[in-house]
């Protein structure tokens, strides 16, 4: 049902890089969310309603608001998509997160709202009156969420949307949230035993850690997040394929959005390479990057001393003792110069953010490291962290 809904109405629908086609994607996952939210939620109010059941209208309400959801994604979308402007160079591709959290905080709401009233019904309790077709409705709403759950997924992943995986966690939520009702239903029809309002509970609490836990991730997005390690991989396999670059660090990713990532690294090159040529090889790199992930990317050009003997094993050096005194830690920007009665050793040491020595100590405990080694050598060390 889902590739034929796709091949109906999304255009192009291989080319999800487009934004022209991520749109088409939410409007298909916007569109189908609301009318078959808007269905559930009239079948279960009645049904709720004529039963006297606070689980089912709860369950209602909760449909209602997955229908408001999906207005916001629809909406989220299309103002992501606005092209740049002069406030906002970058473009508007975090409104997407924006529309996702929107969507946490209305899940959240729910569940509180559903709690309240389950509460209500536990201190003054009474008996649904469960009909066969409440039952029939019942299942056929989970069957229906449980579809949603695997539509919203897919979408979600074809187009890296934030939004619309929130959606789909909004949906697995509701497809258990509804068979808690179910069961309710079935043992007040079958065991004349009232637990609506505990199955309200559990409902509740369900929502409600679905909702702050999607609230947390679409949070972390908004404040900036490492890329995937494969992502990061695959970056700098692509320039391994470049001959004249012999490495890369302090590589940066930044997020503006789907399809709004700026990439910067340091590119190292041999110091004795031919400036202009070097310079046009960078700018190889860019566009080639640029077509290839769709990124806009920023290079800096580090020239570094290659094949000399004596360099090469003070930087030897360096890098190994590095690795004694933590094997996360590495270096780079490695200069070796003359400081008259000792060789000075400057580079660059990365520690990691979770590393449990401090920035100074670290640095400090290399240079001693490296002096008890070669007393002839001292190091000036610059630490930093990675960004990715």
């Amino acid at each position: 049902m889902t590739k034929l809904l796709i091949k109906l109405f999304v255009k192009d629908s291989r080319n999800v890089s487009d934004p022209a086609v991520r749109q088409r994607y939410a409007m298909l996952a916007g569109i189908t969310g609301i009318v078959l939210n808007l269905l559930l939620f009239a079948g279960k109010l009645t049904t709720g309603i004529l039963a006297a059941s606070v689980a089912v209208i709860a369950d209602a309400f909760n449909n209602v608001s997955d229908a408001g959801s999906s207005v916001i994604t629809i909406i989220g979308f299309r103002l992501a998509g606005k092209h740049e402007d002069k406030e906002h160079p970058l473009g508007h591709g975090r409104l997407e997160y924006v529309s996702a959290f929107i969507v946490d905080m209305l899940i959240i709401l729910v569940g509180a709202e559903l709690l309240k009233s389950s509460v209500e019904k536990i201190i003054s309790p009474s008996l649904p009156a469960v009909s066969a077709a409440t039952i029939v409705l019942l299942v056929a709403a989970v069957l229906v969420k449980l579809w949603l759950f695997f539509f919203y997924r897919k979408i979600g992943n074809l187009i890296d949307s934030a939004a619309v995986k929130s959606t789909s966690i909004d949906s697995i939520s509701d497809t258990v949230a509804t068979s808690l009702v179910l069961i309710s239903t079935l043992v007040a029809r079958f065991a004349n035993v009232g637990i609506d309002g505990w199955a309200g509970i559990l409902v509740a609490g369900f929502i409600l850690f679905t909702g702050i836990k999607a609230a947390k991730e679409t949070i972390d997005l908004l404040l900036g997040t490492p890329p995937e390690p494969a992502f990061i991989q695959e970056l700098k396999d692509f320039v391994k394929n470049y001959p004249e670059v012999v490495g890369v660090h302090d590589l940066m990713v930044h997020d503006y959005g789907p399809g709004r990532k700026i990439i910067s690294f340091h590119a190292e090159v041999p110091s004795d390479s031919d400036i202009n040529y070097a310079h046009d090889v960078i700018d190889c790199i860019e566009r080639d990057m640029h077509e290839k992930f769709g990124c806009i990317v920023t290079i800096h050009l580090d020239p570094i001393v290659t094949g000399n003997k004596e360099v090469d094993e003070m930087r030897r050096l360096a890098e190994e003792t590095a690795k004694e005194v933590d094997s996360s830690f590495t270096i780079h920007d490695f200069r070796m110069t003359s400081g008259g009665k000792h060789i000075n050793l400057i580079f660059d040491l990365s520690v990691p953010t979770d590393c449990k020595i401090p920035d100074g100590e670290a640095a400090q405990k290399v240079a001693e490291k490296i002096s008890e080694k070669n007393p002839d050598c001292h190091a000036v060390i610059h630490p930093e962290h990675p960004f990715v």
